[in-house]
This record gives C-alpha cells, structure tokens and sequence, in this order.
C-alpha cells in the first residue's frame, strides 16, 4: 500500500464529522469518493492498523468494480457503433492496458470515474441525455477532472439541443465543488511541476497510436473515440504550462477511446483481406511487454514507496518512549494509517493531530518548538525520503534536519521501498 492508498485509508475511517471537517480545509476534490469509501468500510466493518491486511480487499474492492463497469462500458460503446465482436476485443484491450490495470488495484477513485466515463459516453451514443448528465455528472464529482470528458463529448455531439442542455446541467451541477476546489488549488496540487519530456512523449506516442488506428476507421467510431482519447489529457497538459495540474491519472479515462479504436481494428481485421494480418501481427508483438509490465504493476517496486513496509520496519526497531520524527512533516502517511504502531511512539513535531485540526497530516510545531522537543528525546525514529530526494526548505524542516546534526548520532540507516528509517540517540549517550 502506498502513500495515496493510505490516505484514503486513514481518511475514509474518520467519523463523518471528521470527515466534512476535511473536505473544508482540503481534498474536496476526493469527497464523494471518500463518502463511496467511509459507507465500504463501515460495512465490512474494517478498522485498525492496514497492516494487518485483511482489510485491503475493502480498500481496493470499489476500484476493481470500476474497472470491470468501465470495460463493460466502453464494449458497449463498440456494440452500438461497430458490432458485437468489435465490443468483445474493445473490453478485452481496455483492461490489458497497463495503467488501467494500475488504477484497477489501487485503492483510489480513478477507476470509477473511468467507469462513469465510459457509460457517460455509452448514453452519449444513445441520446439518452437525462442519464447521461447524471451519470457523468457522478463522475466529476469523484474527481472534477472528469468535465475534461464533457468537452471530448462535444466534439461528435454539440449539434445535438439535447447535449447542450446536459451539458449545462452537469457545469452547474459541478460549479459547487469547482468553487470549493479553486480555493484549494495550491494545496492540493502545488507539489506538481509542469508536464516534463517524458509526459509529451508518451502523449505523442498516445497521439501516433490512435491516429493510426483511426485511419480508414468507422466515421461513427473516430467521431466518438479520438476526442475521447486525446482531448482530456492535451487539454490539461495545456493547462499545465501556466498552472500545473497535469498527472496521467487524473484522465485515466481517456484510454476507453484508445480501447475503442484497437478494438474495431481487431474485429475488422478478420475480415481486412490481404492485410488482415497486420492488427493481429501489432497485437503480438504487443504481447510481451505488456505482459512484463503488467507482471511489474503487481510488485511494490511499481509504487513510490510501501506504507506498509515503513511501518514494519519501525515496529521492528521503535523501543517503549522512542520519539517519532517525519522528514518531511507529510510523510506522516506511512504511519497514519498503522495507527497500532504510531499510537507507541512520541510525534515530537506534532502540534495538532490530523483529526483535530481538519487536515491530512496534521500541524506542527514552530521550528525553535520542534528544537526543544528534539533536545528532550534521548532516541528518536527519523523517517525520511531516499537519499536523492530534495530537501523541503522550510525552517521547520531545516531545524529538524540541524537538531539532528548538532545533538544527536545516527545509529542505523534502513533502507525502505521509497523510504529511510533513520535511528538516531542523543550525542554522548550512546548508541545502545
């Protein structure tokens, strides 16, 4: 489990009280997804530490479902317009596509608006605008970047009086959290930078590839499929030269009209004469490497980091009155949700809990609070991020990284997926 998933962990357990408390302060982007998830979990009655396992199918359950209903949906896209074996071959691409088998074991929302997507688009092809506003609508309520879908819709809709009317349900009905969101913004996504080489790399690729497909295709397919495909993702990354919000997940969705196109193309090419060879001859070669990485997806060494594994390793090297210590203060994930473990330790950085202050990580002290509270401890648990990660510059974190240096010896280094657990003892005291 990593980091993302413990935060829906951590958070999903909190009262609703809690919980509402939250989304005021940040997340709300996340809301209605962590409504979807506090209603599973109480449920199957899940609660503890998430190391011990047992509750994990419940974490990740929702997102399994959301990428069985979004394969069915984006099959029954193919149906209507190319046929029954086109939907066949559609659904079957969909859920061999790598990242959609990520986000299918990972216990956070994008399957499932992945899945309202899909059927969002499937009402979209049958004119039936009043579901379709509703359905879609659910879906950028789990994660507002869903709209992005609206205006790939539009392409091969906007002709339609029907559509428009829809459409502007679904804006108003999402200005609410639109407005909520925006003045989360910078919190909720000031960790990112602006698209990098690789993200217009595999864009290009995404591009080339559906472009390909899309030659000599069904008019209806292309109309529906490449505006799917390749307008939420260019759109934000467009966005995201002037305010960075892009990340590939965030339009998981758009690989149904990827899905779409490959599936058409597999079911005409048995048919295809001549040249009927050359989509089985791509699916082939295609064979390897996405059975390698998909082999991959279902290791930790697929994640940042291991929550579960940090946790491990502290309950393994953490003694009776040890101090806790996070490096940065957010990395206070990968215990939030080992609750067992953390309750053991002394937080001496930690102001106000995440609960009590409405926050994911909680607040902590001012940097001369965190100095004398370091100073008093005679053994403390560092975890930090890996040896290549940048240093936060805030003075918090510098007083936490100086206090170190100047008092304490570091008795032992352990290296974590995505992590360190650092011991350390206060100088002159000894290692023990």
């Amino acid at each position: 489990m990593w980091r993302d998933e413990s935060t829906t962990w951590q958070v999903a357990h909190r009262p609703a009280g809690e919980l509402w408390g939250l989304l005021g302060q940040v997340d709300a982007v996340h809301g209605l997804y962590y409504g979807v998830m506090h209603a599973v979990f109480a449920a199957s009655a899940v609660g503890g530490d998430a190391g011990g396992g047992g509750g994990l199918w419940a974490l990740r359950l929702p997102s399994v479902a959301g990428t069985a209903l979004a394969a069915g949906g984006v099959a029954a896209v193919a149906h209507r317009l190319a046929g029954e074996r086109a939907a066949l071959w559609a659904g079957v691409v969909y859920v061999l596509l790598p990242p959609v088998q990520m986000y299918g074991q990972e216990g956070r929302s994008y399957a499932l608006v992945a899945a309202a997507v899909a059927w969002a688009t499937h009402l979209m092809v049958l004119r039936r605008w009043v579901p379709y506003a509703v359905v879609l609508l659910v879906g950028c309520w789990l994660h507002e970047f869903a709209a992005l879908a609206l205006l790939a819709h539009g392409v091969p809709a906007w002709r339609e009086r029907g559509w428009r009317w829809a459409a502007g349900a679904v804006a108003a009905g999402l200005l609410p959290l639109a407005v909520v969101s925006a003045g989360q913004a910078q919190r909720q996504l000031g960790w990112l930078g602006r698209p990098g080489w690789q993200d217009w790399v595999a864009y290009g690729v995404l591009s080339g590839a559906v472009l390909l497909l899309a030659r000599g295709g069904r008019r209806e397919v292309v109309r529906v499929a490449v505006p799917l495909a390749l307008l939420p993702p260019g759109l934000l990354m467009a966005v995201s030269l002037v305010h960075p919000w892009y990340v590939d997940r965030y339009v998981l969705y758009a690989l149904g009209g990827l899905a779409l196109l490959a599936g058409v193309r597999l079911a005409q090419g048995g048919r295809a004469g001549a040249r009927g060879w050359l989509p089985w001859a791509v699916a082939g070669a295609l064979l390897v490497p996405v059975g390698a990485w998909s082999a991959w997806l279902r290791t930790p060494e697929s994640r940042r980091d291991d929550v579960l594994a940090v946790a491990a390793v502290v309950r393994e090297r953490a003694r009776p009155g040890d101090a806790v210590l996070f490096m940065p203060s957010r990395r206070r994930e990968w215990l939030l949700s080992s609750p067992g473990v953390y309750g053991g330790l002394r937080d001496v950085a930690l102001a106000g809990s995440p609960a009590a202050t409405h926050t994911l990580h909680g607040t902590e002290l001012a940097p001369e609070g965190i100095r004398r509270a370091l100073l008093s401890s005679p053994r403390v648990l560092a975890l930090t991020d890996p040896a290549d990660q940048p240093l936060d510059p805030y003075p918090a974190e510098a007083a936490k990284r100086t206090t170190l240096a100047a008092g304490f010896d570091r008795c032992s280094v352990t290296e974590v997926r995505g992590a360190r657990v650092a011991v350390y003892a206060r100088r002159g005291g000894g290692c023990g």
